[in-house]
């Protein structure tokens, strides 16, 4: 099977299963941690290079204060489980912010891990404005854009996997995600099942990958 060198994840969804199973909409955050330590076991097994989670972005941080504890909280969580495991830990957003998680600071220059092997990106109060922000210094041409944004360390992005339903990037790594290709769960994530991430891989694929060539 031709396999994706590198794996985008919007895990979306948190907070709609909250809601369908009568909880308040933070606590659809915490159900999303085990899915994603599931879903890199997975990855690992399979030989995928390098995954990039989604954790939350620049814009989440406008939603209501409890909401945004919980989000920050999972993400923690989550980044402190995978240090525990074989990989290559590289936390990467807006760090100067108030908004950035203090205890992950110490992630946002790449770690390894355990024997390391997988790299693995974790997004947090990510923004692609922020990202981009350092070309408007710049006159890149198509062989050094990648080098002109704060994202340089990620490589480009093959097959993006958003659960949820929904259809859209939502500013995911935009440089790096030009030539992906974008399956839909309809799930929300914490009913993350494996079956989604083979159903993916197979679709992937049937795909006519070209580059634009």
């Amino acid at each position: 099977m031709r396999l994706p060198n590198h794996i985008g994840i919007i895990p979306d969804g948190n907070r709609r299963w909250a809601e369908s199973k009568g909880l308040s909409k933070e606590k659809g955050y915490g159900p999303g941690i085990n899915p994603g330590l599931t879903l890199f076991k997975l990855c690992q097994q399979a030989k995928i290079k390098e995954i990039t989670y989604y954790g939350f972005t620049v814009d989440n941080t406008k939603r209501p204060t409890e909401q945004r504890i919980a989000y920050t909280d999972a993400c923690i969580k989550a980044v402190e489980i995978l240090s525990k495991e074989n990989a290559d830990l590289l936390v990467l957003g807006n760090s100067d912010s108030p908004m950035f998680p203090k205890e992950l600071l110490p992630f946002t220059a790449r770690r390894t891990f355990g024997e390391g092997g997988i790299k693995v990106n974790f997004l947090v109060n990510y923004g692609w404005e922020w990202d981009l922000n350092s070309l408007k210094m710049a006159e890149p041409t198509q062989r050094n854009i990648i080098n002109c944004v704060k994202s340089a360390e990620v490589s480009r992005v093959d097959l993006i996997i958003r659960w949820g339903g929904r259809r859209r990037l939502s500013g995911f790594l935009p440089v790096q995600s030009i030539y992906a290709d974008f399956y839909v769960v309809d799930d929300y994530w914490p009913d993350f099942k494996p079956e989604h991430f083979f159903q993916a891989l197979q679709w992937y694929k049937e795909q006519d990958i070209t580059l634009g060539g």
